[in-house]
């Protein structure tokens, strides 16, 4: 049987109640805009086309359903010079304990049947640009861009960051020579009486494209799931603070910085770890959202298959200076049917020019 996305795996007679589920329940607080949001003007938005649904099959037998898939790299034309950019959580692309075919692996890589499906997917949005979260080491980098190659799409630049957690890492891939980065210090806080260190840190990378320079701050911050010594949602809170600090430092020493700010939030856009890193809507330093969707109108970004969710946790903001630089009509969420093989999140592409 064809692979099929987890999230499609339906039969015919339940298709039509999981999407109006999906678009009702975990969807109903994603969509729209809020202050700040950066969107299209509307005469040239982009229609939200209603949710297939499929009547019950007659047939005493189920049958897999099998909605239309668009071409991962189905995207409006972008002007001459633009900058293709994806931010994407590839999912643990890293040596760790986990379990694979349903049994248990100590110190296994991400399977190759995933790593294969991530390469695919990425290669086929055609990035300049790729902004990656859950990587493991400088090794495994290397081995996500060997995959790439492989996939017919070489990114032979890249800088990775190591934060407080000796697991997983940040790293950028670029087509061109990364310029300046920065290494970010005093990335620490206290949380319920234990002090902490910012787990992936903050990766700063300048690189120079023949549509300007960017500035790019990437983030992956600490995740839903709690911890034995502390509180989630609190040590999200503090490493959004962090992040707020260091852009507000950016943008305090040059207004006109071309910044951008992207990666895994681990949190919901009304939160307040987004509306502290995102600023208060007045004022140069706020800094202005994509509202990023995908071909049905769809907003979210990754699925928990242990809560049974699907959330908008992934996001990329920019400075003052970038919001006339977006060319709307192309930035998207990646679908494609490699999407559920590759990752629990889908990439983020956004057309800069």
């Amino acid at each position: 049987m064809k692979f099929l996305p987890r999230v499609f795996q339906i039969a015919p007679g339940l298709l039509g109640a999981f999407f109006l589920s999906l678009t009702g329940c975990d969807k109903k607080d994603q969509a729209g805009d809020w202050a700040g949001q950066a969107a299209p003007p509307p005469a040239e938005a982009p229609a939200k086309s209603a949710p297939a649904s499929a009547p019950a099959s007659p047939a005493p037998t189920p049958v897999v359903a099998t909605p239309a898939q668009p071409p991962v790299g189905d995207v409006a034309p972008v002007t001459e010079g633009a900058v293709r950019f994806v931010a994407y959580n590839v999912e643990n692309w890293l040596t760790m304990d986990r379990y694979v075919d349903g049994k248990s692996r100590k110190g296994a890589p991400k399977p190759e049947k995933e790593r294969l499906a991530a390469a695919k997917l990425i290669a086929g949005v055609k990035p300049d640009i790729l902004g990656v979260s859950e990587i493991g080491t400088e090794e495994d980098a290397k081995d996500l861009q060997a995959y790439l190659e492989r996939a017919g799409h070489p990114m032979p630049h890249f800088h990775l960051n190591r934060g407080a957690d000796p697991t997983r890492s940040l790293v950028i891939l670029s087509r061109f020579p990364i310029g300046k980065t920065v290494v970010h210090e005093n990335l620490t806080y206290r949380s319920k009486g234990q002090e902490y260190g910012m787990q992936r840190g903050i990766l700063d990378a300048t690189i120079q494209t023949p549509a300007g320079a960017y500035r790019f701050l990437g983030v992956h911050l600490k995740s839903k799931r709690e911890t034995d010594d502390g509180d989630q949602e609190d040590m999200r809170l503090n490493e959004a603070h962090l992040l707020r600090r260091e852009i507000d430092a950016i943008l305090g020493a040059d207004p006109k910085a071309r910044l951008v700010v992207y990666g895994d939030f681990n949190d919901t856009r009304n939160s307040p770890a987004l509306r502290t890193i995102h600023g208060s809507g007045k004022g140069p330093t706020t800094l202005a959202m994509i509202a990023l969707k995908d071909s049905r109108g769809e907003y979210w970004t990754h699925y928990w298959d242990f809560q049974d969710t699907y959330t908008r946790i992934d996001y990329v903001m920019l400075s003052a200076a970038l919001k006339k630089s977006v060319e709307w009509d192309s930035c998207k969420i990646v679908e494609g049917e490699e999407v559920a093989g590759a990752s629990d999140h889908r990439p983020l592409l956004v057309i800069l020019k």
